[in-house]
């Protein structure tokens, strides 16, 4: 674990300094082992799942064309172009484009996951002849996460009379609890990126990201690096991830609070959320999505609901207290309305991101919790059942109307 941990250190280094590395390595340096997330690879759920879909060929085609790479610039390429290819073949699979590769359904995030994190496993443990050196190693992890996750790939048509939304999900998390987990946000990415859908003021373009379960990609800013370059040009945004059993949840305030759970590398944050320019940074930030039209809507199965609820240390306070009407005046924040995990974090990243660009009186934005996607009640041990599969396809329909009334209440 400190081998990881030294690893990932680097890995930081590399991220903050914006991959300053050399075309060539002066010598080679030895590969880091897997990471947390990686080993899970190796069990028999992950592998049925990318045996399923046909996900499975998607790491060894990777590593043959590493292996081809004469150069890192060349591996470079290689890298960016293979994250590239699954993004678009994980979305093409769920909007029904070519085949479907397994009996798997198609409407599943999960191979994406899995096979990415087969890729990145394989860039960790490649060890090219002309040597490579841990920052160029970490150039590649960086390119192969951001290409594979959607966030290279945010294209807007030129033109008036088009609306555009930009949405954000999440990889499946604690695995450790129930490795067939699946996250509806990430599916809900898959399903939607590229779309249009119909609102009563025309159409609306929808394009998607998704984004990691670890406490050190948001540290390196990786939420604002993909975001900065967009919300000035859209019309709405919302970062969606999975939340409360049987319900939607439009999140009032996000607070500025990590809560210590661990992430999918099983690495806990217990901290104020590190941002830039920190002397500025308030405590809490507030949706601007619509959230009473969203409310009043019938938007489909699930209830949604308008969640007002913060935790705080009240101004001059010593201890958490939960304020079910949002925050008082000088108070410090324990918990958002999403809670202090990474999706509450996303939301304040997003959030203050707006507002740092001048945009919270003109831009809608926000985030939405998913109900929690549940298996059959008698499944227990299998990957999948029509009734997961259901409930996963009603929450994708439901979001996709949550964001038409959004865009059209904008």
């Amino acid at each position: 674990m400190n081998l990881i941990r030294v690893r990932l250190g680097l890995l930081g280094l590399a991220l903050l300094t914006g991959f300053t590395v050399p075309t060539a390595a002066s010598a080679a340096e030895a590969a880091p082992s897997p990471t947390v997330e990686e080993q899970r690879l190796d069990r028999a759920v992950p592998r049925e799942i990318l045996r399923r879909s046909g996900f499975d060929s998607v790491a060894p085609r990777l590593a043959r064309a590493l292996d081809e790479a004469r150069s890192y610039a060349r591996a470079r390429r290689v890298v960016a172009h293979e994250g590239a290819q699954l993004w678009r073949r994980a979305v093409d699979r769920a909007q029904g484009r070519g085949p479907a590769g397994g009996d798997l359904s198609r409407d599943d995030d999960r191979p994406l996951y899995w096979a990415r994190l087969g890729m990145t496993r394989e860039v960790r443990a490649w060890e090219p002849e002309f040597g490579l050196t841990d920052g160029q190693r970490a150039a590649l992890l960086d390119e192969l996460e951001r290409t594979s996750r959607g966030q290279t790939a945010l294209r807007y048509p030129h033109g008036k009379g088009l609306k555009r939304i930009l949405v954000t999900g999440f990889d499946p998390f604690t695995l450790d609890r129930d490795i067939r987990i699946s996250n509806p946000s990430g599916a809900t990415a898959l399903a939607l990126d590229g779309t249009v859908i119909e609102t009563a003021d025309g159409p609306a373009r929808i394009e998607t990201a998704v984004f990691p379960v670890r406490w050190r990609d948001f540290t390196e800013g990786t939420v604002e690096r993909t975001l900065r370059p967009y919300l000035p040009e859209v019309d709405l945004f919302t970062t969606v991830s999975q939340g409360r059993v049987g319900r939607f949840d439009v999140e009032r305030t996000n607070g500025a609070w990590r809560g210590g759970f661990a992430d999918n590398d099983n690495i806990g944050r217990t901290e104020t959320v590190p941002v830039t320019e920190p002397a500025s940074q308030p405590q809490w930030t507030t949706t601007t999505l619509p959230y009473r039209a969203i409310v009043a809507a019938d938007t489909g199965r699930f209830p949604v609901y308008d969640n007002t609820g913060v935790t705080e240390i009240p101004a001059g306070g010593t201890e958490p207290v939960v304020r079910p009407d949002g925050p008082t005046p000088g108070s410090t924040a324990r918990a958002g309305g999403g809670g202090d995990y990474l999706s509450n974090e996303i939301a304040y990243r997003a959030t203050l991101l707006r507002d740092r660009l001048g945009l919270h009186d003109v831009l809608p934005g926000g985030h939405v919790h998913t109900p929690v996607l549940q298996f059959g009640a008698e499944n227990t041990t299998e990957v999948t059942d029509p009734e997961f599969v259901r409930n996963r396809l009603d929450i994708i329909t439901q979001a996709r109307t949550i964001l038409r009334v959004a865009a059209e209440e904008s």
